[in-house]
């Protein structure tokens, strides 16, 4: 910037635009110190010093003594500085990062040791990396059926042995729900075709197809005979498996896909998520066919898969939302009441609750790809798991109560042992070395 005619430009700075260098103060200063310390490095060579003399050692020792007092010189401040450097200024960049997630530190819990590290990992080669699909559930009689591209494998957890339950007879389909029933044996199977199959697993044998959706059947959850799938068309379908005409109902409300279906343990209520970020409870003591729902819930920003209700109060809700809301919420349908509301800080999956204690547990996707354990009601993080290397798609527990299983788009599903009850806890080790199973595909039936 050119400067006004004669006159010589300042080369002092304003006093406004704050201070552009240091000045020691002297009043924090030890000068004596500081000579002492600048002329150690000469007393080093004090042989060679034509001045020095022994006469001078006991002077030298005692004011070394007197102005360190013990301390080492090399540790006293030469220079000292009132203010401290100021911060630096730039160019900032205003695009910041869209989506950050910061990994939060989780107190170690007094109460119980939960294993960090998973009591098995299996291999589970061609699982669908789906949100929006449903492709594990453990049976009441301790089978664990996943669904892997168009096949589903049955793994016994009571002798670890492998069984391959079907395979579907087109490479264009493929299986996108699963669900056992309440006393197990019969698994239904939801298609991207829009049917509902009912299996007998231990005769290996289809016993039926019940068909009706236009679109594929992602979720699948039993209330005694009744067998409800949720379509990604958005229609809900009530399937009586006693009799011949198997479609007793119809639930027509969401405007997406439904991926997320739950009936309450008392039977008297379903809750039902979808793509729409919409969460719906209906009461079936009203009828199955052309209601409304008695609680919708709009809080969510994203997809609704995860659901579960409490197992001691049927009247608690908890749901999970997608990547864009990243919230567990808690709701009280009889008054249709937020009762909690947790930032995850990650996409929720899946949501279980503990039947031993008063705990809950969430798969997630990006960016940790962990399981996080809750303790209710105040919802405090207990622990997070970690392991897998891509998002937790489907959490599902073993009959005992005590067994997680995560399936995880990393095509691998792991077995976490994190709700051992008292007398079954495990024992703390320093690493813990998983065994590891495959699942492996055979030759596609044609």
């Amino acid at each position: 910037m050119p400067t006004q005619k004669g006159k010589t430009p300042s080369k002092t700075p304003n006093k406004q635009s704050g201070p552009d260098r240091f000045i020691p103060s002297r009043s924090s200063q030890d000068i004596d110190l500081s000579h002492f310390a600048i002329m150690k490095e000469k007393g080093e060579n004090e042989e060679n010093d034509p001045d020095w003399s022994p006469s001078k050692a006991p002077y030298q020792n005692q004011l070394n003594t007197v102005l360190n007092k013990g301390d080492n010189p090399q540790d006293t401040k030469i220079l000292s500085f009132n203010n401290k450097c100021p911060a630096a200024t730039g160019h900032s960049n205003r695009m910041k990062v869209l989506y950050s997630y910061s990994k939060t530190t989780v107190p170690k819990s007094a109460a119980r040791n939960i294993p960090q590290q998973p009591d098995r990992i299996l291999d589970a080669p061609d699982l669908l990396d789906d949100y929006y699909l449903n492709l594990l559930d453990w049976s009441t009689s301790n089978i664990l059926a996943v669904a892997l591209g168009t096949a589903i494998y049955l793994w016994n957890a009571t002798t670890c042995t492998i069984a391959q339950l079907l395979n579907m007879q087109s490479e264009n389909d493929y299986i996108t729900g699963l669900s056992w029933t309440p006393e197990g044996g019969i698994l239904a199977v939801g298609t991207n075709a829009g049917a509902v199959q009912l299996w007998d697993t231990e005769a290996e044998k289809l016993l039926r197809v019940m068909t009706g959706h236009a679109a594929r059947v992602g979720a699948l959850s039993w209330n005694s005979h009744i067998v409800s799938s949720g379509s990604r068309s958005g229609a809900i379908h009530h399937h009586d498996v006693r009799v011949p005409d198997h479609h007793v109902g119809s639930l027509i409300e969401h405007t997406q896909e439904v991926c997320g279906l739950t009936w309450s343990p008392d039977g008297r209520h379903l809750a039902s998520g979808g793509n729409d970020n919409v969460v719906n409870v209906w009461d079936t003591t009203l009828a199955l066919e052309g209601v409304s729902p008695v609680q919708t819930f709009t809080h969510h920003l994203a997809a609704v898969k995860a659901l579960a209700w409490c197992p001691w109060n049927p009247v608690i809700l908890a749901s999970g939302g997608g990547t864009a809301d990243r919230h567990i919420r808690l709701w009280n349908i009889s008054n249709g009441s937020c009762v909690n509301a947790i930032d995850t800080n990650s996409q929720v999956c899946s949501i279980l609750w503990s039947t031993e204690l008063k705990e809950m547990i969430s798969g997630h996707g990006y960016s940790q790809n962990q399981l996080t354990i809750w303790k209710y009601p105040q919802m405090n993080r207990i622990a997070e798991l970690t392991g897998h290397e891509a998002r937790v798609l489907s959490l599902t527990m073993s009959p005992c109560g005590t067994t997680v299983a995560s399936a995880a788009a990393d095509e691998t599903i792991r077995l976490w042992k994190c709700f051992a009850k008292d007398k079954e806890k495990v024992k703390k080790t320093a690493q813990t070395k998983s065994v590891k199973e495959t699942f492996s595909l055979p030759s596609r039936i044609r």
